[in-house]
């Protein structure tokens, strides 16, 4: 298994719409960045990830599972969507997105200043100085760090 980060806004998305959401499930849409492209395409179903809000209070909220992997993000060919992209194509759609489902809220969040003071969280890419991808990976280590940090492991 492999361990990513979802980063959003949570006035675009948040923890509380994919709770609302049916199944508890959403399709991970309009990532516009070919590393984060390319890690959801790494991605196979069963994978868990954190929720992350990022904005005002950046925070890791829950965890999600990836449902679904890597197929064409429709989004980039609909001319009436935010993340329309006119290069994108059905025969060369170039966006990937995968479907997320619920897991479970963290009992509390974890805000992203106390996650630096951590120092078992040394070197996590959110972490990093500089750091912006909406997708990333996450290793083994710092995924249990965290989840032991939350008190749900």
């Amino acid at each position: 298994m492999q361990y990513w980060l979802f980063k959003t806004e949570p006035g675009c998305y948040s923890w509380e719409d994919l709770a609302a959401a049916p199944g508890q499930t959403t399709s991970w849409d309009g990532v516009r960045n070919y590393q984060a492209r390319n890690f959801m395409k790494a991605m196979k179903t069963g994978d868990q990830g954190f929720f992350y809000h990022s904005g005002a209070v950046p925070a890791i909220v829950g965890i999600v599972e990836v449902c679904r992997e890597a197929y064409p993000d429709h989004t980039a060919q609909d001319p009436e969507n935010q993340h329309f992209d006119p290069k994108a194509s059905p025969e060369k759609p170039i966006w990937e997105m995968v479907d997320v489902r619920l897991v479970r809220a963290l009992p509390a969040p974890l805000l992203r200043k106390n996650l630096l003071q951590w120092p078992e969280l040394a070197g996590m890419e959110l972490l990093k100085r500089g750091s912006r991808l909406s997708v990333q990976p996450v290793s083994a280590e710092h995924f249990n760090a965290i989840c032991r940090r939350a008190g749900i492991l």
